[in-house]
């Protein structure tokens, strides 16, 4: 399906002031005509013909009223008659158009979690309408959004590329740009946009590991990388966009950006994942410690030895080295002791 732009003037206040006289004129005519036969001031047959005409035209008059449409800026509407796709409106204005045209947003009464917005534990709700001024607001809203909006899908548990379940939300920001495809081509395209995002994060999120691990392809190229959720997010959110591009380019949809709005293990290994990233992050710091103190160490051996202070054999150069690894590497301060003895 090919969107259309319907050509057509901006003529609904000249038709509208035109239906307001003719109706005035007919309610005229049968005032007259009525008046007329019972006082039998104008002929019984031209009276006959002002009251059916005036009665005729009150009767149906009115329709014209129902092809004004009034579109607001970045507003669409999608118009069909009789089933027959006809075209889209797209600017803004005061249209005529065919009275038995009638637009069609099969999302009219769908609401997406927008951020800002709460909706008890769901993406997408569907609004029924039961009160009459309810149901001409879903009426109203039958015309198609073209702004930007953001959807703020819910957190979804999947597993990363390691089997590690993780709890992960997005915010995408998207709008319609083919408006006949986003009507015709699929059921509801808010619903689908919300399906596609999950599949989507799922599809992407599978592939990465949450914190960079050892022997791990993320791009795809045969080459372990260091590719993980939580340090390549904008990485990460460009894939997840590109996926969900791909997959909503039939329904006229246009993703503009996606975001990672939450990232966290699962509470069930939470506290696990915890003790492992404090034990690596006690690694790192006691490498850091030794790799310095043997700097330390061989500096001082240098010094001693181009000072020419002390002569040191192998068994008394393992002993000053194990000394000082013990009070560089300690946690604790050491305890000075004093030999006043001989060295040997």
């Amino acid at each position: 399906m090919k969107e259309k732009i319907y050509t057509t003037k901006k003529n609904g206040m000249g038709v509208m002031l035109l239906t307001i006289l003719f109706m005035i004129g007919c309610f005229v005519c049968f005032i007259i005509g009525a008046i007329g036969l019972d006082e039998m001031v104008v002929p019984a047959q031209v009276g006959t013909a002002l009251t059916i005409f005036g009665l005729l035209g009150c009767i149906i008059g009115w329709i014209p009223f129902l092809g004004l449409k009034v579109l607001r800026p970045q507003e669409a509407l999608v118009l069909t008659l009789f089933g027959k796709y006809k075209g889209t409106i797209r600017e803004e204005g005061f249209y005529f158009v065919n009275p038995f045209c009638s637009a069609v947003n099969p999302a009219a009464a769908t609401k997406l979690a927008q951020s800002g917005e709460t909706v008890a534990k769901a993406d997408v709700v569907t609004v029924h309408n039961t009160s009459a001024g309810q149901n001409a607001a879903a009426a109203a809203s039958r015309k198609v959004s073209l702004k930007a909006m953001t959807l703020n899908n819910g957190r979804q548990k999947i597993n990363d590329c390691l089997g590690n379940p993780v709890e992960i939300g997005i915010a995408v920001i998207w709008k319609v740009t083919d408006t006949a495809k986003a009507v015709f081509n699929v059921d509801n395209y808010k619903e689908y946009l919300s399906l596609q995002c999950d599949s989507a994060l799922r599809n992407i999120v599978r592939i990465y590991p949450y914190d960079v691990a050892n022997d791990i392809d993320t791009t795809g190229d045969g080459i372990a990388d260091e590719g993980s959720l939580r340090g390549s997010a904008e990485v990460v959110a460009e894939r997840i966009k590109n996926e969900i591009q791909s997959k909503v380019e039939n329904a006229g949809l246009e993703i503009i950006e996606a975001r990672i709005t939450y990232l966290a293990y699962a509470p069930e290994i939470a506290s696990v994942m915890l003790q492992r990233q404090q034990a690596s992050a006690i690694i790192d710091a006691r490498k850091m410690i030794v790799d310095g103190a043997v700097g330390m160490v061989e500096m001082a051996l240098e010094r001693l030895n181009e000072g020419g202070m002390v002569e040191l054999d192998e068994e008394r150069k393992a002993a000053m080295v194990s000394n000082l690894l013990v009070v560089l590497c300690g946690n604790h301060d050491a305890q000075p002791v004093v030999n006043s003895g001989s060295l040997y």
